[in-house]
């Protein structure tokens, strides 16, 4: 009981970052049916930026929470320039190509920004400056620590502040209706690109704010850290069902929570042989099983393709 409860948590701890990733996907492709392959290297970016600015500030004798939120503060507009950037340079313009042509330009960006980031801050890994103390509590036999409960209790703030935008606001009624119909919606005074611009900016928001709470949480940056996450948030976003926001909250926990509990107890059943070695493998076979079983994910709706 007691591996289940810490690997339980564990789960939770990363799913809530995946979570927070896939909304950024599942925003997108619910208004303009666009799989933005390069939002994880948002990700990456935003801690790559949290770096350079807590390794700045790591001599100036401040106090380390206030750096950290310094560092996330300035990762945030960055990122969301460059989700803006994105949007407008590469993905507007065919925005009414074929599918593929906008998946293949998506791809291109983020070749195109891993490269950037390699550039600006070399190929070798980056120790993630670890200026909070760690603290643990018990839970019986089960460990948590104040960075978890800090990630898990952000990422549910972030999360319920987002789903009151989409339901409670004027821009949330705008991107629902622009995601029903955006001709339609341009009829009813809605300006659709800059709806579809603010999606984009929206989700590189919390792409950073994901980006700084992984690399704290491992304790490391990388200039192509954001391709497996990215690729994971994707599968949540697949699981509970792509363009549905609670459903991307749920894929998240859920991914995470499957890929601790596999790499515990069979790492454990094998002594470890597998397990943490091949977690990575728990989230694609659970989306290989979604999409056999139920290719709309668990909220998902089944619908037509438009006209």
């Amino acid at each position: 009981m007691d591996i289940f409860i810490q690997q339980l948590i564990n789960g939770i701890t990363v799913g809530a970052v995946y979570a927070m990733v896939a909304l950024g996907y599942t925003m997108v492709f619910g208004i303009i049916q666009l799989i933005n392959v390069a939002h994880g290297d948002v990700v990456m970016f935003g801690a790559m930026v949290a770096f350079s600015i807590i390794h700045a500030l790591s001599g100036a004798g401040l106090p380390p929470l206030f750096v950290v939120t310094i560092a996330t503060a300035c990762a945030i507009p960055v990122c969301m320039l460059l989700g803006f950037a994105m949007e407008r340079v590469a993905y507007r313009p065919l925005r009414n190509a074929p599918r593929l042509a906008s998946l293949i330009t998506a791809i291109g960006v983020s070749i195109i920004l891993q490269h950037f980031a390699l550039i600006i801050w070399s190929r070798n890994p980056l120790a993630f400056p670890q200026i909070i103390a760690v603290e643990s509590f018990h839970i019986g036999e089960a460990t948590i620590t104040n960075v978890q409960l800090g990630m898990i209790g952000i990422s549910t703030l972030i999360m319920t502040g987002l789903a009151l935008l989409v339901y409670r606001t004027r821009l949330g009624a705008a991107m629902r209706a622009t995601a029903q119909n955006a001709p339609i919606a341009g009829l009813m005074g809605i300006d659709a690109n800059h709806v579809i611009a603010m999606t984009f900016v929206i989700g590189a928001g919390l792409a950073a704010i994901a980006g700084v709470m992984v690399a704290n949480y491992y304790g490391i940056a990388h200039y192509t850290m954001g391709a497996n996450l990215g690729l994971k948030a994707f599968c949540a976003a697949v699981l509970g069902g792509i363009g549905n926001l609670p459903g991307a909250m749920l894929g998240g926990v859920l991914l995470g929570v499957v890929e601790a509990l596999g790499a515990g107890y069979i790492g454990d059943l094998t002594n470890n042989v597998f397990g943490s070695n091949y977690q990575d493998v728990f989230a694609f076979i659970v989306l290989i099983l979604v999409l056999v079983f139920r290719p709309s994910g668990l909220l998902g709706e089944r619908v037509g393709d438009r006209a």
